[in-house]
């Protein structure tokens, strides 16, 4: 068919599919309205049946019998004439019928070709729009590409000028911080001209600030040696902190110099010298004047000390505490002089160091508040008021050491050592304050030469009053001064209410505890230690030596017991000191140097030979003794010596007859028990104890009655010697009850020999001796 190769030359191209897409899309996007599609509608309807084209016409179609006849008219030939055809066959007919229907196919398609080529222009040219647009696409793809090209290299430089700006930012920071540094070195100019300035002067209001600008640059440079020139920087600097200084040095002088004056013109005017200024003139003039007169120092030392920090202010502002203490000095030195000079003539030792303490610490205590006025920041070191305050006290312990070297009472050296310990460091100092913290050094130094001249006082002392005393006729007159003592006291017994009981001591013990008792709370630990010991042991050598004296005065009891009170007596009275009586002597031995000097004579040892033990460093060296001494220990050994011997004497003197022949009686057994065998059997030593001449039944009987006279004469005089010496009952029952204890084992001892060797009849009938029991009770009735 026609048609075929017609459809086949359609073109096939993708510009079909994408304006098919495109018109789809459009129709999705642009929908049309009502009225534009029923418009459409219209137009659909209008070109529905399309007439025959103009240049084809049928005009006459007729058939016959044998042959057809067809007329065509084609108005688009030229001619536009009538084809008029004949068929006479079936040959034509086809024929015939081919053209026509060619003509038709041909007449039929033309406008589809028309369409066809139209849309294949319109393919093309839409092939070219998408070509076109393809290519504004890559346009498009490059121009964005472009963009962030753009963008990025805009990034690029913003990051960059980011960069720069925080760059110009540290720089102008560093050109900031370096100007800042800068500043103190350009500071040194501005400094210097405003230090050599002929107006400028420490009162002038800029003096403060430049001085402490000056400070900070000091400061900065010192901190920071790398810089460049800074060492060079810092002598300058240091040249005008020196100039400065000097500068305030010497404005402090002349402010303190010309309130000095005030002071003395202010004095002058009052009508008397400076000996005979009254305390308040002394407190208005000297005190209140100067601190107006000086008042404008106060705001330059407040800021000197607080730079003290510096050691270049450290020590101006020592300088002004110097220069204010000698301008103090100068006014009151006088004055203090002058009050102390007038204590020492008009009063004692005690009161004068009573008087001179008070004055001088109401002194301090002023100086101490003016100087705080000035000084407030140093005021608490004491060292600071020391130029001052150390040549005041001067005056008090020159005044008082001429008298205390020449001062023998120790009640005075005691008083004294209590008013410094207790009325001034205790009390005074203490309830002040630091205020009169300067007057310490000073005080303690009297304190130390009172302790001195004590402790030697107490040593001569003792030697003197003690060791090397010489005792009368009256101190010996034992036991003469018990029985007056005795007869004087009133119904009291009691040592302590009795106020004559001293009057019976022996005076060394008297003056040993009497001494002791004024010392133990003046003196240290250690060196009262020291006295104590050697008084305590002197004391009792010199009871000893007054026992023997009594022995050959009176008699040997009443030297014991004389000795036992007085050892009794030293041994409670020293009790309640807590102190350790011993004292550790230390002495250099030399004896071994004969020896080895011997050796080196000899040639067997060297002088020069550091290596061995011979050498003569090691032979020269001495060695060290130590020896160790307690008097209280000595004490307790003598007087149990004492006592010991006591009872051994009283119970001689009362059972010595039964003791003599206990020992008679044992030395015969002994030689009968060692006889030899040999030994004849009518020997004098074999014959029974009753038979011997000494132990007779008669010779027992006067031998018992013997002691039982003792016991009722002697022994009752013992104790009324025991309660005229010892007047606690106590301590004769504990001296008594050995001497029972040993009259009683006497007794029971020849009971017991009498009852082996005698017969009963004999022991009652001739030799009757007392039963224990009833001895017990006779000697219990004594007590």
């Amino acid at each position: 068919m026609a048609t075929k190769p017609a459809s086949a030359t359609l073109p096939k191209s993708a510009a079909i599919s994408k304006g098919y897409n495109f018109a789809s899309t459009w129709e999705q996007n642009a929908p049309l309205t009502e009225q534009q599609q029923a418009a459409m509608v219209m137009l659909s309807h209008a070109v529905a049946e399309r007439p025959f084209p103009a240049g084809l016409s049928h005009e006459h179609i007729s058939g016959r019998e044998n042959g057809l006849s067809v007329n065509t008219k084609d108005n688009t030939w030229e001619d536009s004439g009538a084809v008029e055809t004949v068929l006479v066959n079936t040959n034509q007919f086809y024929k015939w019928f081919t053209d026509l229907e060619s003509a038709m196919k041909s007449e039929t398609e033309e406008k589809y070709r028309h369409y066809v080529n139209t849309l294949t222009e319109r393919i093309q040219t839409c092939d070219d729009i998408l070509h076109q647009v393809d290519a504004t696409l890559d346009l498009f793809n490059e121009l964005q590409l472009q963009h962030q090209a753009v963008a990025t290299k805009t990034k690029t430089l913003h990051d960059a000028c980011d960069r720069l700006l925080v760059e110009k930012q540290r720089l102008v920071e560093f050109a900031e911080a370096l100007r800042s540094k800068l500043n103190y070195f350009d500071e040194l100019e501005n400094v210097a001209t405003s230090f050599y300035s002929p107006n400028m002067n420490v009162g002038n209001e800029n003096f403060l600030p430049l001085l402490k600008r000056l400070d900070e640059c000091i400061t900065y440079v010192e901190s920071n040696p790398q810089y460049a020139e800074s060492s060079v920087y810092l002598v300058k600097f240091r040249q005008l902190q020196s100039r400065a200084l000097g500068m305030i040095r010497s404005h402090v002088v002349s402010v303190l110099k010309s309130a000095s004056s005030q002071v003395h013109a202010a004095i002058r005017s009052s009508g008397g010298s400076k000996a005979a200024v009254s305390e308040s003139v002394e407190a208005s003039v000297i005190y209140v004047r100067f601190k107006a007169a000086a008042s404008e120092l106060k705001p330059l030392l407040e800021d000197i000390e607080s730079r003290s920090s510096r050691k270049e202010y450290v020590q101006i502002l020592s300088e002004c505490h110097r220069l204010y203490c000698e301008q103090r000095f100068s006014l009151i030195r006088g004055i203090v002089h002058q009050r102390i000079s007038e204590f020492a003539k008009k009063e004692a030792l005690p009161s004068l160091t009573r008087s001179g303490c008070a004055y001088l610490m109401q002194v301090c205590q002023l100086e101490h508040q003016l100087f705080d006025h000035f000084f407030p920041s140093s005021s608490e070191d004491i060292s600071s008021l020391a130029p001052l305050i150390d040549p005041l006290c001067t005056y008090l312990y020159d005044t008082l050491r001429p008298k205390l070297i020449h001062e023998t009472n120790l009640d005075f050296l005691c008083e004294l050592i209590d008013i410094l310990k207790v009325e001034v460091l205790g009390e005074q100092l203490s309830r002040r304050g630091e205020s009169l913290a300067g007057l310490r050094p000073t005080l303690h130094r009297i304190l130390a030469d009172v302790h001195e001249r004590l402790t030697f006082r107490a040593r001569t002392h003792i030697r003197d009053e003690i060791a090397n005393y010489l005792p009368s006729d009256e101190d010996l007159d034992y036991p003469a001064k018990l029985e007056q003592s005795a007869e004087s006291k009133s119904g009291t017994t009691s040592a302590d209410e009795n106020p004559d009981v001293f009057k019976t001591w022996y005076p060394p013990l008297e003056k040993t505890l009497s001494c002791l008792s004024k010392l133990y709370r003046c003196l240290e630990p250690a060196v009262f230690t020291g006295l104590a010991q050697e008084a305590v042991e002197v004391c009792s050598l010199s009871i000893q030596k007054a026992s023997k004296l009594i022995v050959k005065r009176s008699s040997p009891m009443d030297g014991q017991l004389f000795l036992i009170k007085h050892l009794l007596i030293l041994r409670e009275q020293i009790a309640p000191f807590d102190i350790e009586f011993s004292v550790t002597h230390k002495e250099l031995d030399f004896s071994h140097l004969l020896e080895h000097l011997r050796r080196i004579l000899r040639g067997q040892a060297s002088l020069f030979d550091w290596s061995r033990s011979t050498s003569l460093a090691r032979t020269l060296s001495p060695r060290v003794l130590e020896s160790q001494i307690d008097a209280k220990k000595e004490l307790e050994k003598s007087l149990k010596a004492t006592c010991e011997e006591f009872i051994m004497s009283v119970t001689k003197l009362v059972v010595d007859p039964m003791l003599s022949f206990v020992t008679k009686v044992t030395a015969v057994k002994v030689a009968l028990s060692s006889g030899s065998q040999n030994q004849k059997l009518d020997s004098v030593m074999a014959k029974p104890l009753k038979d011997q001449a000494f132990a007779t039944p008669d010779k027992v009987a006067e031998l018992v009655q013997k002691v039982s006279a003792s016991i009722q004469q002697e022994l009752p005089k013992v104790m009324e010697k025991m309660k005229l010496y010892l007047q606690n009952p106590s301590t004769r029952t504990i001296l008594f009850k050995p001497i029972k204890t040993n009259i009683v084992e006497a007794h029971i001892q020849v009971q017991s020999l009498l009852k082996s060797e005698y017969t009963p009849e004999e022991i009652q009938s001739t030799i009757n001796m007392v039963s224990i029991q009833d001895l017990q009770a006779q000697l219990d009735h004594l007590l």
